[in-house]
């Protein structure tokens, strides 16, 4: 690993933000610059943008290009959109400026289901250029991914892989409450739904990861969600849920194979929701199940962007994920 690697916060969003502030305070890296289309924030030092406390002689730029005007980088960390309709020019840009990317773009974690044509391009591109792009983030990226992948290491047969994830989204930032329908009515809730604006990204991404890793046929992807509604007032700093309101979602997909059902992912995400945790179950030769409790999403997300570098600097141009990766480990 190089002695210090210089790197550029791409997306200055909460989590963009909460990204950098660990750059800042990590050993062996360093932030030389920061990227967002914000108007409010281009042109600002990044260390008032990102809430350091202190100035760090480093203005917010609108375009990459601006930012590698007056400095040199090694890798991006890309933080904007879950959409690669979206993220795919941003991408692009990246990559014919040289540099390597770590993403938290959940369709970007395993796009060869949904997005064959685009994760080729951006493939072919990496290759081109000689650099890397890896997807990665807690979920997808790890919780219902790569960690059930890992557990089957130790398996000498897989029939079924559960995963469930319970948050209590109380706590957590103000855009992801809003992003589970907290506050909204049944009725929006589900109209919002219908038009891909809210709920969860990543849960197929998953499941593709699984079956094509394990070298099973997915033949089928069956996804639900429905709104969970409060019985009582619940208030957070950020919205106030009167009951009857949504105060969160459970979201499922099924993965199946020829002889039937073999993935099944749950997505629990509410207000006050009791027993948060990730609860990984896998049925076969043996039996297996874990349970983890403190993987704050967010804390994670950002630990595993940073914690990935090394290997994204290491690994073989193209397009990457976390099952193509040495193993990321604290650094």
């Amino acid at each position: 690993m190089a002695e210090n690697i210089r790197a550029i916060q791409y997306g200055l969003g909460p989590i963009g933000c909460a990204v950098a502030r660990h750059v800042v305070e990590r050993p062996g890296v360093s932030l030389v610059g920061g990227v967002d289309i914000d108007p409010a924030k281009v042109g600002k030092d990044v260390g008032g943008v990102i809430d350091l406390g202190r100035a760090l002689g480093i203005p917010v730029m609108r375009v990459l290009m601006d930012v590698l005007g007056q400095t040199e980088a090694d890798i991006v960390l890309h933080t904007t959109s879950s959409s690669f309709r979206l993220f795919k020019p941003q991408l692009v840009e990246i990559l014919e400026a040289g540099l390597d990317v770590v993403s938290t773009a959940e369709e970007l974690s395993f796009p060869w289901l949904a997005h064959p044509e685009e994760a080729s391009e951006i493939d072919a591109l990496a290759k081109r250029v000689g650099k890397t792009v890896l997807g990665t983030g807690v979920n997808p990226g790890f919780i219902m991914d790569a960690l059930p992948l890992s557990l089957t290491s130790i398996c000498r047969q897989v029939d079924h892989i559960d995963v469930t994830r319970i948050i209590d989204a109380s706590t957590r930032r103000g855009p992801f409450q809003a992003k589970i329908g907290s506050g909204t009515t049944v009725e929006d809730f589900e109209a919002r739904m219908a038009a891909g604006k809210m709920g969860h990204v990543g849960l197929p991404e998953s499941t593709g990861m699984i079956f094509d890793t394990m070298g099973k046929e997915l033949v089928d992807v069956e996804s639900n969600v429905e709104p969970i509604v409060a019985e009582d007032v619940v208030e957070t700093d950020h919205v106030r849920v009167e009951p009857g309101q949504v105060k969160g979602l459970r979201q499922v997909a099924l993965g199946y194979a020829e002889e039937g059902e073999f993935v099944r992912l749950t997505f629990v995400a509410a207000l006050d929701a009791e027993d948060e945790g990730d609860t990984v179950k896998i049925t076969g030769d043996p039996n297996l199940e874990i349970k983890l409790h403190g993987t704050n999403g967010d804390v994670a997300t950002v630990a595993i962007v940073v914690n990935a570098i090394p290997q994204v600097l290491a690994s073989a141009p193209g397009l990457v994920t976390m099952r193509d990766v040495p193993i990321v480990t604290h650094w």
